[in-house]
């Protein structure tokens, strides 16, 4: 089901000055320096020197093992010069991406279970990362040294987490907080990148009399809309996407009935000012945890359609048409079963389940093969309804956690046609999938698994070129660069520590190459 709404003048679009689209440079070839390495977030790295022929001579030239252990390690990774930039919930690191050398690194203690962060962004002399405790942080890249930070707190005052990483541009940093477990006032704000000063914010979820809060019933306080990963900026329009996960509290569908806007959505705002632009809802009314979990992407097909891209934990990818505001297809890429059926006290079994779908990592698109690349989860669940819920507690202690998950859960790797959403082919793996993606214009698919494999594909038809052993589970960013001996290198995040989906491992970065 597709919602759009817009509030800004087309016109006010087109009057974006020069400057700012020229800010928004592409990135150097061998560079890899966001998130999702270029603004519209299709992870494409233009690099050539590993091709299908000489894979199979790929050797690992060096690893970092972080001092920490038993931290939940998803960390997209940044190279920026030949340097690598990432995150644990409480560090910030800096490590040569050729040696695997520490340059520096940086503590920010907190008190608490300190969560889950998924990276930094980096524009200019500065790296800037946010924190579960709210706190965003910028740092001299050159050093780690401290040169700001700023306390973000939810404008009703409830708690603000951070667990994405911020999007920077043009002298502006992007970020966004989360907590749709606990029912948090999300929201998105920008922040002068000189000052950490914040410019304005965009909530998720409502507020209380205005008209998207007759979405939410009467006496229920709108929670939710978790932004969890990063976001994605159209250089043509000045938009900015994010999109945003579940409502509160979870599960808790008979207490909140009603649509939940802007849970489960792709939000586009201007750039400039915050303001909404439009939304779609992709999930209305969330109670299987179906959050929207990766940055949009937005580029224009081999086709000449521009579109926008999402992903989430339903289990689908989506094509939006931003001209016309429609669906243009919506392709499963994991099982899909008993989606619809309401929540039963003694359980209700669906796919995908509460760990399914498509997680934080998402989707990756080659302009050479015109295929969306999107990695995926192929696990159920068995969540139980709790008839006398409240709504003053968390739902999920009554829902037995995240629900019963099945134990033979396995992953895909699917690539689709961006034009038709056919898929052209699929890869069946042993564990579920939920690395990142890397994709070369030498006609390569980067990524890792949750047993132990580096995985490379041939991007056109799938054929799995090579592995390599890391013995340990991968959930964090998988990137290809160029070292500052202009050699091209890929580099995985990896050793996954995660409650929910049982892995363990010890964090460690590392560099393979020819």
């Amino acid at each position: 089901m597709l919602k759009q709404h817009s509030s800004a003048p087309i016109l006010a679009l087109l009057t974006l000055t020069a400057g700012f689209a020229a800010a928004q440079n592409q990135a150097a070839p061998g560079d890899w320096p966001m998130y999702a390495r270029t603004y519209s977030s299709t992870r494409y790295s233009p690099l050539t020197e590993i091709t299908a022929k000489n894979v199979a001579g790929m050797k690992q030239v060096c690893s970092y093992a972080l001092p920490e252990s038993k931290v939940t390690f998803e960390s997209s990774l940044v190279a920026i010069g030949g340097m690598l930039y990432f995150t644990t919930p409480q560090s910030t690191y800096a490590l040569d991406g050729s040696t695997c050398a520490l340059k520096w690194s940086e503590k920010h203690d907190m008190p608490g279970n300190p969560g889950v962060v998924r990276g930094v962004a980096v524009e200019g002399r500065r790296v800037f990362r946010g924190f579960r405790d709210g706190m965003m942080i910028a740092y001299d890249i050159s050093n780690g040294e401290q040169l700001w930070s700023t306390k973000m707190t939810a404008p009703d005052g409830r708690v603000a987490t951070i667990a994405l990483a911020p999007l920077a541009a043009n002298g502006v940093v992007y970020i966004g907080t989360s907590g749709g477990e606990n029912n948090c006032a999300c929201f998105v704000a920008a922040l002068d990148a000189a000052t950490g000063k914040t410019l304005w914010t965009f909530n998720t979820v409502p507020k209380l009399g205005s008209s998207e809060a007759a979405t939410w019933p009467k006496g229920v306080t709108p929670g939710g809309g978790s932004l969890w990963t990063s976001f994605t900026l159209d250089q043509e329009t000045g938009l900015l996407y994010l999109s945003t996960g579940n409502p509160g509290f979870d599960f808790a569908d008979k207490y909140r009935p009603g649509e939940n806007l802007y849970t489960n959505s792709v939000i586009a705002l201007d750039a400039r000012t915050g303001a909404l632009h439009k939304y779609y809802q992709i999930v209305p009314h969330d109670f299987h945890d179906w959050d929207l979990t990766s940055a949009p992407l937005v580029f224009n097909t081999k086709g000449k359609h521009k579109r926008v891209m999402t992903a989430g934990k339903d289990g689908h990818l989506v094509s939006i048409d931003p001209n016309t505001d429609k669906i243009t297809w919506k392709t499963p890429v994991t099982t899909i079963a008993n989606a619809d059926a309401p929540l039963k006290p003694e359980g209700t079994h669906f796919c995908p389940g509460t760990v399914g779908g498509v997680e934080w990592n998402g989707p990756a698109y080659s302009p050479a093969t015109n295929l969306v690349y999107v990695n995926a989860v192929d696990r159920c669940s068995t969540v139980k309804d709790d008839p006398d819920y409240d709504g003053k507690k968390n739902m999920l202690g009554s829902a037995n956690a995240f629900g019963d998950k099945d134990e033979d859960g396995h992953g895909w790797v699917n690539a689709i046609d961006a034009d038709s959403g056919a898929v052209k082919w699929k890869y069946k793996a042993s564990t579920p999938m939920v690395a990142g993606l890397a994709v070369t214009a030498s006609g390569l698919v980067f990524t890792a698994d949750m047993a132990s494999d580096f995985m490379v594909f041939d991007a056109a038809d799938g054929k799995l070129l090579h592995t390599m052993k890391l013995g340990q589970p991968t959930g964090g960013g998988v990137i290809t660069y160029t070292s500052n001996a202009g050699r091209q290198r890929v580099a995985v995040a990896s050793g996954m520590e995660n409650r929910i989906m049982d892995t363990h491992g010890m964090p460690t970065i590392y560099v393979f190459g020819l």
